[in-house]
């Protein structure tokens, strides 16, 4: 009970923040907590560390490299073609927009993404003169786009570099099952998103009031940088297991290049983003899972664990089901890590085969990834996008976004799942 209560005392400082508490020191308070309490021991944290430390760097540097291109213009560059491909409709607009955020999620990560495609959009809709209701419309296609399509590689997630790790599933093994989830995903939330925000879009938009994608760029050699290195990134992320590189190292050599150009260009201040480089992801990935881990010393991941084995036990797409569904509801309830991190540990003592245990894995990652759309708290990459949309004077209420959040969620969560099942068999 105490180590339950102490997650949950973690959780609701990590969202409410009192005292303008920033979420790696909500963490770490709750960390401290369980050691001066016993609930987790010294002698743990070496291995929590080697559980998380290439996880978050991977992260890190990911939103390093992706702050750079942004710096660039990168992405407001393809923004505006997008907005060129549109022709002017709307509905076309905003599949564009989906297919957008899908892929900059992809390669940049989920957290990269919102931070870079909220503004980008809402500028969009600003210049676009859309209304509030079309103006939410689009910005609730990336904001649910960067969380439910960042399934596509390890790279895409904080929670999928974590659980690659945890049960040794490499870059290619874990693309070749996660790219056709992802692209049924990808497509599931195009259809939603149609269904339920359609009538609210423009017919037509005027292409006229577009400026010019060359005028967004503030660097031309860091931009060519950026497309040159990006097929690089790809082809190292999937030849690191092979030559036994840690996935980090990998995506910090690209930002490492990438941020050596831009130093070099003096239009971008390189060392304006190294500081805003999200350095207390390391600290908060680390607390968390110090949090979550006594959960394993109160038994209380065994039982989940056990739970999860008797599912799996009736038919695979019963331990897929209750895998996935499961992590979607804590994800929703305590945020995604947490949710994640129980899964993995509760997976490791279920007696489950190592395969069986890759599979449910695969699952608790489509839960983790789409499950924390159904509330405002469900991920960091939510409470980011809430608080770049205050910032431009876009308010969504927590009403509001628990109904877009109910309509959109569940049909998107089964065809991941069921997908991976078609995939799995």
């Amino acid at each position: 009970m105490l180590a339950a209560l102490l997650v949950v005392f973690t959780v609701i400082l990590v969202i409410w923040r009192p005292f303008r508490l920033g979420a790696a020191r909500a963490a770490t308070l709750g960390a401290v907590l369980a050691l001066l309490l016993g609930v987790v021991q010294v002698g743990d944290l070496p291995h929590l560390w080697q559980a998380t430390w290439n996880a978050t760097l991977t992260l890190v540097a990911l939103i390093v490299l992706s702050l750079l291109l942004d710096a660039a213009g990168l992405f407001r560059w393809v923004a505006l073609h997008v907005a060129r491909w549109g022709g002017g409709s709307g509905r076309r607009l905003l599949a564009l927009v989906v297919l957008f955020s899908a892929a900059v999620s992809a390669l940049f990560a989920n957290d990269g993404g919102v931070l870079i495609l909220t503004p980008i959009v809402l500028e969009l809709a600003g210049v676009l003169k859309l209304p509030r209701a079309a103006t939410l419309a689009f910005a609730l296609a990336v904001g649910f786009v960067v969380d439910a399509a960042s399934l596509p590689l390890p790279i895409s997630n904080l929670t999928n570099i974590i659980a690659a790790d945890a049960f040794h599933i490499g870059f290619g093994p874990y693309a070749r099952t996660m790219l056709p989830v992802n692209l049924a995903v990808v497509a599931a939330c195009l259809l939603v998103l149609l269904l339920v925000y359609g009538r609210t879009l423009p017919r037509r938009y005027a292409l006229a009031d577009l400026p010019s994608p060359g005028s967004a760029v503030r660097s031309w050699g860091l931009f060519r940088t950026g497309w040159l290195v990006t097929p690089l990134l790809l082809a190292g992320a999937f030849l690191a297991e092979p030559l036994h590189v840690p996935l980090s190292a990998v995506v910090g050599a690209a930002a490492f290049v990438v941020w050596v150009v831009a130093a070099r260009s003096g239009n971008i201040g390189s060392r304006r983003v190294l500081r805003a480089a999200p350095w207390n992801v390391v600290v908060f990935s680390l607390a968390m899972y110090t949090v979550v881990y006594g959960l394993r010393g109160a038994g209380v991941t065994g039982v989940y664990g056990e739970w999860l084995h008797g599912w799996a036990a009736r038919g695979e797409l019963a331990g897929l089901l209750a895998s996935g569904l499961s992590v979607a509801a804590l994800s929703a309830g305590l945020n995604n890590l947490p949710a994640l991190l129980t899964a993995i540990l509760g997976l490791q003592e279920s007696g489950l085969a190592h395969a069986a245990q890759r599979e449910l894995a695969f699952a608790a990652v489509v839960g983790a990834d789409i499950g924390p759309k159904l509330t405002p708290i469900g991920s960091l990459a939510t409470l980011l996008w809430l608080h770049v949309l205050r910032g431009r004077d876009l308010h969504v209420s927590w009403p509001e976004y628990l109904r877009a959040g109910l309509i959109l969620t569940p049909p998107v969560l089964l065809t991941g799942l069921l997908t991976l099942w078609a995939v799995q068999r």
